[in-house]
């Protein structure tokens, strides 16, 4: 094995993975600078969720290595990755994964809980976070009561009041309209610029991937110079843009 980088927080080297034999990962390798909003880009099918699944411990690649400042994820055992990506990573899934026996405010302090904060400081946070993205109101909601966009901002809530080293984000507001998703992204990487995060955020469009620092665009499983992208996730017949790594 070969050391990454010293100034990479996460650093992948000829990354492989396929699902039920069709590959999803041919050979995949980046590195990610500490605090830095990296967009992993490209169409539906590109191989993005995979590459954000093995970087982010949810799944061990075939081949191929994935450090963690310096340490090797690969190489973990289940109980290891499983205690990583709790005490240090945060995750933005395209649909809100909710508890529906948990209110608004314990669904989105349940990271800090789980970790053995006391209840009082897991609700500070949580509510925080809440209330910077405009959901503070629903504080003692249940998740069906709550409206799609509303749920997501708690999922964005969850991922931010836990002050993770890294959040992935997989196509995190695909679900939302135009004026959700604008406020969203934009409290997600205000926040992450702010509290020094690094974002790994998954998309395909290419108005959502200009707010990042760089792009990596994948296509086919694999990383690839220039690729077009709509720009905006409606079709309203918008030129394409070309995002370059």
């Amino acid at each position: 094995m070969v050391a990454p980088p010293d100034n990479d927080v996460i650093w992948a080297r000829s990354l492989h993975h396929s699902h039920n034999g069709s590959p999803a990962l041919g050979g995949v390798s980046l590195g990610i600078r500490d605090g830095e909003i990296l967009a992993v880009t490209g169409p539906r099918g590109s191989g993005k969720t995979t590459l954000l699944h093995c970087l982010s411990g949810q799944l061990v690649p075939e081949q191929g290595e994935v450090w963690f400042n310096s340490v090797p994820v690969h190489t973990m055992g289940p109980r290891l990755r499983e205690r990583l990506r709790r005490d240090k990573f945060g995750w933005i899934a395209p649909e809100p994964q909710l508890v529906p026996e948990l209110n608004t405010w314990e669904n989105t302090a349940l990271p800090l809980l789980l970790r053995g904060a006391s209840h009082r400081e897991a609700k500070k946070a949580a509510m925080e976070w809440l209330e910077r993205l405009d959901i503070g109101m629903c504080a003692r909601k249940r998740p069906h009561t709550l409206q799609q966009s509303q749920r997501q901002r708690i999922s964005v809530a969850r991922a931010l009041a836990a002050a993770p080293a890294v959040i992935f984000a997989d196509e995190p507001t695909a679900t939302l309209h135009r004026t959700d998703r604008t406020h969203v992204l934009r409290t997600l990487t205000s926040a992450a610029r702010s509290h020094g995060i690094t974002v790994v955020l998954a998309t395909h469009d290419a108005e959502i991937a200009a707010l990042a620092d760089r792009a990596v665009p994948l296509l086919d499983g694999r990383r690839v110079a220039t690729l077009a992208l709509p720009a905006g996730s409606d079709t309203e017949g918008r030129a394409a843009c070309s995002l370059s790594v």
